[in-house]
């Protein structure tokens, strides 16, 4: 009886044993999880799809501007984003013709296109012109690219500017006919009277980059494909252009953000994107947190000229935040609706944006006084 009892206990301890191992192997395997407190954030009108399109410069703009009426007092409202895609598009057919077809006509863009449009012709509101007149529930611009590539290319082809009645016939086609009027919140509008009514003012927002490359402290020009019109942006040494990021979200401002998203560290899945080149956006669960490299002005300057930091993506910076360990991120809002990630939102590390921001977009009063001036901007 005696051994029976002293073999009983021995086999409970010995399955005790297994499972607290067991436990600890569990528990050191368990999914690594980001998270994240808020530190400040500013209102964004809730989050859109831009779809099968490569309109992400045009859906982070238009974010922008509408939390920029939310700051203004203007209440929220929806504005349309093919209203400004069909002018860019007229545009840049134009410029294709006269660069002898060596222009840009596919989708990309940046965001200072938004505000040209914004300034020259108008806004609209999206229940005014929603720009599907397609058998479908989102944006697909497949078919639509093709055929401004189509007409693009033969009109340069046949050395004739391209009638007004044939870009306009294949824009309608796909995103319907632009009303010359409308009705919106009881009044009657045309997209001109329809922006002053917003008390928008283009000429209050400018593009910011860092590039060694070019002189600081002048407007220079980004050599990327997606600056298809050649504009020029206002240069800074990389902490200058951070703070100014940092000065926007904390004096109740946003920041429209173009940058790569392409990078192993990009993991919109997970919420995150880290400067890192562990590859976290194939992985189903996190293993650890990843190491993050940090970044010089230099370092950023090498990603680009060695084309590993490229022109990708637009989204909208909305907030800073800080993770479990209190490192610094930006809470970004993306134009790929909610079924991503179930927000539609993630977070920027801060090495991350100085790695690979081309660049941003601002009002120019959320510019430190001592950035502005060195700029020359009043």
């Amino acid at each position: 009886m005696r051994l029976n009892l002293l073999l009983s206990a021995i086999c409970t301890t010995a399955f005790s044993a297994v499972a607290i191992a067991q436990s600890d192997a569990q528990a050191t395997s368990a999914p690594y999880k980001y998270e994240f407190t808020i530190v400040k954030e500013n209102p964004a009108t809730p989050v859109k799809n831009q779809a099968s399109t490569g309109t992400c410069w045009c859906f982070a703009t238009n974010s922008f501007i509408e939390s920029e009426l939310l700051r203004m007092g203007k209440g929220e409202h929806d504005l349309s984003e093919m209203f400004i895609v069909r002018h860019n598009y007229i545009r840049r057919i134009k410029d294709n013709i006269l660069r002898r077809g060596k222009g840009n006509v596919d989708q990309g863009s940046i965001a200072h296109m938004y505000i040209w449009v914004m300034k020259n012709v108008g806004l609209m509101p999206e229940e005014a012109y929603h720009g599907i007149n397609y058998d479908s529930k989102l944006h697909n611009h497949n078919d639509l690219s093709t055929w401004v590539k189509a007409i693009s290319s033969t009109a340069v082809e046949m050395k004739k500017p391209i009638p007004e009645e044939i870009v306009n016939g294949v824009l309608d086609a796909y995103l319907g006919e632009v009303p010359e009027k409308f009705t919106y919140q009881g009044k009657e509008y045309t997209a001109e009277s329809f922006t002053k009514a917003l008390g928008l003012n283009a000429d209050d927002y400018v593009e910011i980059t860092s590039f060694t490359h070019h002189p600081f402290y002048e407007q220079i020009l980004v050599e990327v494909p997606d600056n298809w019109d050649h504009a020029t942006m206002y240069n800074l040494p990389l902490d200058e252009m951070m703070q100014v990021i940092d000065n926007a979200i904390n004096e109740g401002y946003t920041v429209t953000w173009d940058g790569d998203v392409s990078e192993p560290g990009y993991a919109f899945h997970h919420f995150v994107a880290v400067n890192t080149q562990e590859n976290l956006r194939s992985q189903k669960d996190l293993k650890a947190k990843a190491k993050e490299e940090s970044v010089t002005q230099e370092s950023r300057q090498h990603g680009f000229e060695t084309f590993v930091t490229s022109d990708d993506h637009l989204e909208h910076i909305t907030g800073i935040a800080k993770d479990q360990d209190g490192v610094k991120y930006y809470k970004t809002k993306n134009s790929w609706g909610v079924d991503s990630n179930g927000t539609g939102y993630h977070y920027l590390s801060e090495e991350y944006v100085k790695a690979k921001t081309i660049s941003i977009l601002v009002h120019k009063n959320s510019i430190p006084k001592t950035i502005r001036t060195k700029l020359g901007l009043k």
